[in-house]
């Protein structure tokens, strides 16, 4: 037994530090959960890519792009989610309504914007909730 608890230790000793991204999307669950949403799942990946957050908004589905930055300085987060994106999130959530069996539900897509300076503790949070509509065409809904 006293291996397994080593093991563990040496394990948490070496485990890779989280990556900006990583850490914002952690802070923006937070921010999401204290604002009353239910997160119903994190890392949604597929083969057409990855859905941040999916959580539960009273009786909408919202899909959460998360986007964190240093700074401004290559412009602002929200910005990074451009109409190449929001197809590629239009048909991932339409993948997940579809496994799911929530065509019949309602939904919208909401971008968190984070902005954490080196050395800050707390970042900035801007959230944009329906900040965008679903993009796409003809067979994409049927």
């Amino acid at each position: 037994m006293r291996w397994l608890l080593k093991v563990r230790l040496w394990m948490t000793r070496w485990r890779r530090p989280m990556s900006l991204g990583e850490r914002g999307e952690r802070e923006a669950e937070r921010y999401l959960r204290r604002r009353g949403y239910i997160i119903v799942a994190r890392h949604r990946r597929d083969y057409l890519g990855e859905i941040d957050l999916v959580a539960v908004d009273e009786r909408t589905v919202v899909f959460v792009e998360v986007k964190t930055r240093r700074s401004h300085d290559a412009g602002h987060p929200a910005e990074a989610v451009d109409e190449a994106k929001q197809r590629r999130l239009t048909r991932l959530a339409l993948a997940y309504l579809k496994h799911h069996d929530l065509l019949e539900c309602r939904a919208r897509f909401d971008v968190v914007a984070i902005t954490w300076p080196n050395g800050a503790k707390r970042p900035g949070i801007e959230h944009y909730r329906n900040a965008f509509e679903a993009q796409g065409q003809r067979q994409l809904f049927s």
